[in-house]
């Protein structure tokens, strides 16, 4: 950390508009949670998109700096954006002037809009499948949410490329990965040590993985991302911790998930008999545990059999 940048950082942004009122959203207040020095996280509730939650399932964070707020996935719908803009401006006097976007799922770019001043960034991959799937996404979010979306007013962000970049005066480091959506921003903020890793890390809520290309690659980059030793990390659902326990409890989770898709069908038996297993202690305390785990099953396991029993490639 790199403490005098951070301390002549606070005293420029020592005016920020003081919260007269919780800022609502579905019924629920949204809360900014600090994670470093002007840098905070609003943390989505650990549920599948419902009506009772009107969509706000991931999580959203950003950093107030010298010449503009970066706002890391702006939520799942415009009148989120709007709410999660309000929170903002409660924290800093400096408007929001970059949205980066860590993938395509509708909980963390379709509040997009709502940021109409800023610039919006994400990785080319990730463009492409916002580009492709966006359609089928606001039907199911109308669907599970029981809230209309206007198709225009889904904002699509402009490509950048991973690497070091500086946002006005910021320095960050992007990286391209695509262990869970197959196109996946990580970005690392060198002066407090937070990585946000988007929904490639997973904390106290079960992994989604209808999208993952594979979960052996999802698993590889997560140790490429561990060993950049981050402080602290947030992850796209579920509380912030430090890097390595994130990191840690989404890998075992995968490989826990990888070993018993294999184990049963190379013994050539049906999803059926893959369902057929308690989940281990280890992760009976995670939200959704049951549900993600049925899912994945239900998504995943033709590849499995594809693969290991008629030698499908990977």
């Amino acid at each position: 950390m790199k403490a005098p940048f951070l301390i002549s950082l606070a005293a420029l942004l020592a005016s920020p508009l003081l919260a007269s009122e919780l800022v609502m959203f579905c019924e629920r207040p949204l809360v900014a949670q600090p994670v470093a020095e002007n840098t905070w996280m609003v943390e989505g509730l650990t549920e599948e998109l419902s009506t009772s939650n009107c969509g706000h399932i991931g999580n959203q964070a950003f950093i107030a700096t010298p010449n503009g707020v970066i706002l890391i996935d702006s939520g799942s719908s415009p009148h989120f954006g709007e709410a999660l803009k309000t929170l903002i401006a409660q924290h800093t006097s400096q408007p929001v002037r970059w949205v980066l976007n860590t993938h395509h799922h509708p909980d963390h770019f379709f509040g997009n809009t709502a940021f109409d001043k800023a610039q919006h960034l994400t990785l080319a991959t990730t463009r492409d499948l916002m580009t492709r799937d966006t359609d089928a996404l606001i039907d199911n979010v109308e669907r599970l949410t029981g809230r209309s979306l206007e198709r225009s007013s889904v904002a699509l962000p402009e490509v950048i490329e991973a690497g070091d970049i500086t946002l006005g005066s910021y320095p960050l480091t992007l990286y391209a990965m695509s262990g869970h959506s197959g196109g996946d921003l990580v970005i690392m903020d060198p002066a407090t040590g937070v990585l946000f890793l988007g929904d490639m890390g997973f904390y106290q809520r079960a992994a989604a993985t209808a999208h993952s290309p594979s979960l052996q690659q999802w698993q590889e980059e997560l140790n490429d991302l561990r060993a950049l030793n981050a402080t602290i990390a947030v992850p796209g659902h579920g509380p912030s911790a430090p890097s390595a326990t994130i990191i840690d409890q989404t890998i075992d989770y995968l490989e826990w998930l990888d070993q018993r898709l294999s184990d049963v069908a190379s013994e050539g038996l049906g999803a059926n008999h893959a369902l057929a297993v308690e989940l281990p202690d280890t992760f009976s305390t995670i939200a959704l545990a049951e549900y993600e785990f049925t899912r994945s099953v239900m998504q995943l396991y033709p590849r499995y059999e594809a693969r290991l029993l008629w030698g499908a490639p990977q």
